[in-house]
């Protein structure tokens, strides 16, 4: 019972700091608080909950590194001219009926690449949205729209952590994986591209656009040597190097721009580096091209930190048994991925973060898996479908607040996040007509078996 309680206000908390705006971070505290009480009353001693905490918050750290990184590469992109650059010949060769598909597609394509939503969102993905914001274009379909593209990659990509940590949690080989995840999309990618075909239509680019660019020009050198810190990622992500390493070459090469291409000083990118670009607030790109910085990634870090500490306590005093005895119940293909679809989201909202959606999901369903003797591919596929993406429909879940955050969209552009929503649907459908025909098949087997019988015993 206390345990329900437990969850139940941590629930509540998270859903009024949602819906009131209130700092996400507060509402964690105040869960890690309570957990922390309750690991107490379970027999557990301060300084072994203390040592949970801390063992839980040290597996942030190398996804903290990757936020901070990205807050810069936000704000020196911007400063280097690459920003935009990629805005200015966006507006020149995208189509206007196309624009938001299209946005869908290069998303998808460079979050394959890199591996990572949150890096798609923060470099293509704010570039796509200045075309937009410029363009007249609506904005949460837009946004909507990236951040969809964003998980493609950041479900299937050799880059991305959330692969390889599905990968490393199941003992599967992270190329094998990515074969099932391209066999388990096509039906979700091709009803998503006729969705944003649909979407493009009833909010096309608008003309005025061209204004933008004549100011972009005026403001900003774009010439295709700009383009070299986007290039860098793209070209480091063919060549598998860590996206750590293709973020700080990167960096460096915006930085080299900025101050020799754009005339930028090297004090200005220091503090651009720290607190995010800005223009002359006079100018009429002011509300459009700015922001980035390391300072504005620290509140989610901070989230993030909690979670995992939060998730610390909760796997270590093995708080969730009751449910890892109901799962193991699943007799079926169909059930036991009912089963992970369910447990993802609870998982997604009481951990707030993808890294501990997907270590506790595998945790309460490992065996069921192990009992029906299903592969460990199978399992890993099923944890991709939908550990990763159910945490990217969680509002406060940093797999979406993140995208959100670094874009400037709202919460508004969730009815767009529909090749989100349609993969782990359709996968639950998938195994479920599949569970049908073969029960059909056994079925028919059975009973020509047992007429041939029949007709043995007739004979003889």
């Amino acid at each position: 019972m206390n345990l329900f309680m437990a969850f139940g206000i941590t629930f509540l908390l998270l859903l009024i700091s949602v819906y009131k705006g209130i700092f996400l971070g507060y509402a964690l505290l105040a869960a890690l608080f309570i957990f922390s009480l309750l690991a107490v009353k379970m027999g557990y001693k301060l300084k072994d909950i203390f040592a949970m905490i801390l063992s839980g918050g040290r597996n942030s750290f190398i996804v903290i590194q990757i936020f901070i990184l990205i807050g810069a590469v936000m704000s020196l992109w911007m400063a280097s001219g690459t920003v935009p650059a990629i805005v200015y010949y966006g507006l020149k060769f995208l189509r206007p009926d196309t624009f938001i598909i299209s946005a869908f597609f290069i998303s998808c394509i460079v979050s394959f690449l890199i591996g990572t939503s949150v890096g798609t969102s923060g470099t293509v993905g704010i570039a796509l949205m200045l075309i937009a914001k410029s363009g007249g274009v609506n904005i949460p379909a837009v946004a909507g729209a990236i951040i969809a593209g964003a998980y493609f990659g950041d479900r299937c990509s050799p880059m991305s952590s959330s692969a390889n940590l599905v990968s490393f949690v199941t003992d599967t080989n992270i190329y094998e994986n990515v074969k099932s995840m391209f066999k388990t999309c096509i039906v979700p990618l091709a009803l998503s591209a006729v969705f944003y075909y649909i979407i493009s239509g009833i909010f096309p680019l608008n003309s005025s656009a061209n204004a933008i660019s004549s100011e972009i020009v005026k403001s900003f050198n774009v010439g295709l040597i700009v383009l070299l810190p986007g290039v860098i990622i793209i070209a480091f992500s063919l060549f598998r190097i860590n996206v750590k390493y293709s973020m700080i070459c990167s960096l460096i090469a915006a930085a080299f721009l900025g101050i020799f291409f754009q005339q930028e000083s090297i004090k200005d990118c220091i503090r651009y580096f720290f607190f995010g670009f800005t223009m002359d607030n006079q100018g009429p790109l002011y509300s459009i091209i700015k922001g980035g910085g390391v300072i504005s990634m620290l509140k989610t870090c901070f989230v993030l930190f909690v979670a995992s500490s939060l998730a610390g306590i909760i796997e270590n005093t093995e708080m969730l048994k009751v449910v890892e005895a109901i799962t193991e119940k699943a007799d079926s293909r169909f059930k036991i991925y009912r089963n992970v679809l369910i447990t993802s989201i609870f998982t997604a909202a009481i951990g707030c973060c993808q890294a501990f959606t997907i270590l506790l999901t595998d945790v309460l369903n490992a065996k069921a898996y192990n009992k029906n003797n299903i592969d460990k591919y199978s399992r890993a596929v099923d944890l991709e479908n939908t550990s990763v993406m159910i945490s990217a429909l969680i509002p406060w879940n940093l797999s979406l607040l993140l995208p959100i955050t670094v874009l400037g969209a709202g919460y508004d552009c969730m009815p767009f996040l529909f090749y989100i929503y349609i993969l782990p649907l359709w996968n639950l459908l998938f195994l479920y007509l599949s569970q049908i025909v073969y029960n059909s098949s056994k079925v028919n087997i059975i009973t020509r078996f047992f007429r041939r019988g029949l007709k043995w015993g007739a004979k003889y």
